[in-house]
């Protein structure tokens, strides 16, 4: 009885344990199988429910022999999973980043880059014919045949060996389907290897329907010799993903190595296209930040968007953790984009999360996403995605109620001293978020608005030598520090600041008015800052308030969780 009392404790911690996990920890998703090596996991949906994932592995490291494309099926929402299925062997030609789609029909196609005529440069993964197979009993099994788009000879094509022509290539964008006509969008290169890149369209106005593979029409956009591409971004210019707006009109995003993705539309079913700029949060306003990293966009069932990045200014493959989210909203035929929101972390800065994939069944939203060596899948809790599209659309609900602490500017300066509770231990995936408004009159260097604790744990929140604010907090002898960027707070003008310090993915965050800090304006890397995840406690419940020249505080809210950056604008 003792033994089995003991199990019954032991299985209901583990319960609790997975029930309070913060989901946006990506150990906390389900494992998709693989070989070894694993890339852009992609699901398709079939006609009785069931998820057909498809995606690149094999045995060894990213781009080494062997590497294949296969296929695993789920019939309970991703917990488990069948065996893989090879779509292409792993004896080779190499065969990689497929894309899946399914017909009205229920047949699964995958399209693929594949080394067809075995031809080695030393990485053998995107170069070779643009191949697709075909299944027609939900990705049990593949045919035999494989078929090849039409991929036209164009401007960049200029890679000769032995005197054959060799095309090079690869695609990241699950195919589209716009008024009954199918679009997916691939990089096309000038340059071994991955240089001077520039996006093109395949088209099919019968796939959906049409039985036979041999009668399938294609069509390659844009017209001409050119590519999707702005010859004043530099060489790198790839990865390129396709959206649809309202009216059928066509969006291209996708990666360069200058800290920002570019964006294109279409306004003529991809014929043509305008020239890429900078992508922003609104036409023509701040731009948005993301490395040499998938930045991908999706259109909801509900006509909304979502968009997949990672919201720094590196110019490298690094830093693709955390991974941030943004909600869309159409307005007059542009897309105009949320303030972002952590979607996922890894607990280790190094790991690199990457080419997900969007999944929408029965009202609730997944993604996958893969660290190269693992595949996963994730449930998004609807309540952040309503939340970034209300922020777009004004509709966001205030949380001021939720405060913990709050005292407005008349009690501030009768009362210096003040108890709060005490705020949640960080190293435990907690959290807390000090919120005020404040006027700032060319204040002091150093001097605080606030500080709580004593030499062992504490923060404060005091001006910087730009005349700005920053958080600072300590837990003995580890510290923290970070600072809102230049430019954000401007002299004499009353502002709404929201210091947010997440013990789930250990980031600090500053909210000025509608704003999330991205370190643009500050001209560094990063906007938000990351904190020792051994740090526990920063308050013991005691708090000072200070009144100090060139500092007017109007209000103050203590929150004993972080709050999302929409919650945030929200309360202002």
């Amino acid at each position: 009885m003792n033994i089995l009392l003991a199990l019954l404790s032991f299985l209901f911690s583990i319960n609790i344990t997975f029930k309070e996990a913060d989901m946006r920890n990506v150990n906390t998703g389900m494992e998709i199988p693989s070989v070894n090596y694993a890339d852009q996991p992609y699901v398709v949906i079939t006609p009785k429910g069931e998820w057909v994932c498809i995606l690149t592995t094999g045995s060894g490291r990213e781009g080494s022999k062997g590497q294949h494309v296969a296929s695993s099926i789920s019939a309970d929402k991703g917990k488990t999973w069948s065996p893989l299925v090879d779509i292409e062997p792993p004896e080779g030609p190499e065969a990689s980043w497929a894309c899946p789609l399914i017909t009205k029909f229920g047949r699964i196609y995958a399209f693929y880059t594949y080394n067809g005529d075995n031809i080695h440069l030393g990485r053998d993964d995107t170069h070779g014919w643009y191949a697709y197979k075909d299944s027609d009993d939900s990705g049990h099994s593949w045919a035999e045949k494989r078929y090849r788009l039409p991929m036209r000879v164009t401007a960049c094509d200029k890679l000769y060996k032995d005197g054959q022509l060799v095309q090079m290539f690869w695609g990241i964008c699950k195919p589209i389907v716009v008024d009954d006509t199918v679009y997916f969008s691939y990089t096309k290169l000038g340059e071994y290897f991955l240089g001077n890149g520039e996006g093109w369209v395949f088209k099919s106005d019968n796939i959906l329907t049409e039985k036979d593979p041999e009668k399938i029409r294609w069509e390659m956009l844009p017209e001409g010799e050119y590519g999707i591409r702005n010859p004043d971004f530099g060489s790198i210019q790839e990865e390129h993903n396709l959206a649809a707006l309202s009216n059928g009109d066509l969006v291209c995003i996708y990666r360069t190595t200058n800290g920002w993705p570019a964006i294109s539309y279409s306004r003529d079913k991809g014929k043509t296209w305008d020239l890429p700029k900078k992508m922003a949060y609104t036409p023509g306003g701040r731009v948005m930040r993301n490395p040499r990293a998938c930045p991908k966009i999706w259109r909801c069932d509900n006509g909304k968007f979502l968009f997949w990045f990672h919201n720094n200014g590196c110019k490298d493959f690094n830093n693709r953790n955390p991974v941030w989210i943004s909600g869309g909203i159409e307005k007059d035929g542009f897309i105009h984009w949320s303030q972002p929101e952590i979607l996922l972390y890894n607990d280790d800065p190094q790991k690199r999360m990457s080419y997900p994939d969007l999944i929408q069944q029965d009202g609730r939203y997944w993604v996958t996403e893969t660290e190269k060596e693992k595949a996963r899948i994730h449930e998004i809790d609807v309540k952040l995605l309503e939340a970034m599209w209300n922020q777009v659309e004004g509709k966001g609900e205030s949380v001021r109620n939720e405060a913990m602490f709050s005292i407005n500017g008349k009690e501030i300066f009768e009362t210096l001293d003040v108890d709060i509770p005490e705020l949640p231990d960080l190293s435990k995936d907690g959290g807390f978020t000090i919120e005020m408004q404040i006027i700032l009159d060319n204040p002091k260097t150093g001097s605080k608005v606030l500080e709580a604790g004593d030499e062992n744990s504490g923060m404060s929140i005091s001006v910087t030598d730009n005349k700005s604010l920053a958080i600072q907090f300590h837990d003995n002898n580890l510290s923290a520090y970070w600072d809102i960027d230049n430019g954000m707070l401007e002299t004499d003008k009353l502002h709404h600041v929201a210091f947010i310090v997440d013990g789930g993915p250990k980031i600090i965050t500053c909210v000025v008015d509608d704003k999330l800090c991205d370190g643009n304006t500050h001209e560094r890397q990063f906007g938000w800052g990351r904190f020792n995840p051994d740090i526990r406690f920063v308050s013991n419940g005691k708090m000072k308030l200070f009144s100090n020249p060139g500092i007017e505080i109007r209000d103050l809210r203590i929150y004993d969780r972080f709050l999302l950056t929409s919650e945030a604008i929200a309360n202002r």
